[in-house]
């Protein structure tokens, strides 16, 4: 079995290199699958928060388990929990892949996320005041 480092020990041939590099851009791959995912929950829990609060003058709402405020808040909500999730699990993977390694290249795609999960806080905040 050939050796993976120089024969000093302080970075990694060519072949680890170019592995580390796939599993780095895969870890980024699924970030922004989960990013991709939390953004469709939190504008599809505003858009029905939205679209149900446009209620015809005179029209009573049904009295249901849940109603169409609170499903919108539990969708919103769901994004940003798995936005969260997926958060730690990229730096747990990141951290994985060793110190040295994961320091030399940051992603933007923790940036994004952050972004998203802003976004989606505010959404939130608007459907909890109801603004």
């Amino acid at each position: 079995m050939a050796n993976t480092t120089d024969p000093t020990g302080s970075s990694p041939d060519l072949s680890t290199r170019l592995a580390l590099d796939r599993t780095r851009v895969a870890y980024d791959r699924t970030m922004l699958a989960w990013i991709r995912t939390a953004t469709s929950l939190i504008t599809f829990g505003f858009g029905v928060y939205k679209l149900f609060q446009i209620l015809p003058a005179g029209t009573e709402p049904r009295s249901h388990l849940i109603g169409a405020h609170e499903f919108g808040l539990l969708l919103v909500a769901m994004g940003l929990v798995s936005l969260l999730a997926a958060t730690f699990e990229y730096r747990q993977n990141m951290r994985g892949l060793g110190a040295a390694y994961a320091k030399s290249s940051r992603s933007l795609s923790v940036v994004v996320a952050g972004l998203v999960a802003l976004l989606g806080i505010l959404a939130l905040i608007t459907m909890l005041f109801r603004l």
